[in-house]
């Protein structure tokens, strides 16, 4: 289970690699990406963390996108929906999907410290939902998996 978010890496070709698999996804399917979507997406990529409504709210008005919630609310509903994005229940707040060509279930790996959110695959086939969902004959049609600690980084300082 590969975890993305918290690895070093060439982060302007990763913002750049996700806005180009949306696009090509949008196209395909025919859906519309407009300024403002695509806009919300670019910020959900940029930091690798979770950012709720507002927050995206207050930086399209800074920008002259729009100063009304569902300006932004609109635009999170069109990502999620579509899969180039993923709600993060425990904190309230969106993330960019880092896999919007794969269907997959995410498992959020959420640093308490400095609010980092990886993504990674989750498998609830496995392990003690599986096997309960076996055990009770019940049918899973949505799972969210969110765990809380500490990234590499912070559990390094914690530890120095």
């Amino acid at each position: 289970m590969d975890a993305i978010g918290f690895e070093r890496h060439d982060h302007s070709s990763c913002i750049r690699a996700g806005l180009d698999t949306v696009e090509r996804a949008c196209t395909d399917r025919g859906l519309q990406l407009t300024p403002v979507r695509r806009r919300v997406l670019e910020l959900l990529l940029e930091g690798h963390r979770a950012m709720g409504a507002y927050e995206i709210l207050d930086i399209l008005r800074d920008e002259g996108m729009g100063s009304q919630p569902p300006v932004a609310y609109r635009a999170l509903d069109f990502l999620v929906s579509h899969g180039f994005a993923h709600k993060v229940e425990r904190l309230n707040a969106f993330v960019a999907c880092m896999h919007p060509d794969q269907n997959h279930t995410p498992a959020f790996l959420i640093c308490r410290a400095c609010d980092a959110v990886a993504e990674a695959h989750a498998d609830p086939a496995r392990g003690f939902l599986g096997q309960a969902v076996r055990d009770t004959g019940f049918v899973v049609e949505q799972a969210v998996v969110e765990a809380v600690g500490l990234c590499p980084s912070c559990a390094a300082e914690a530890h120095a």
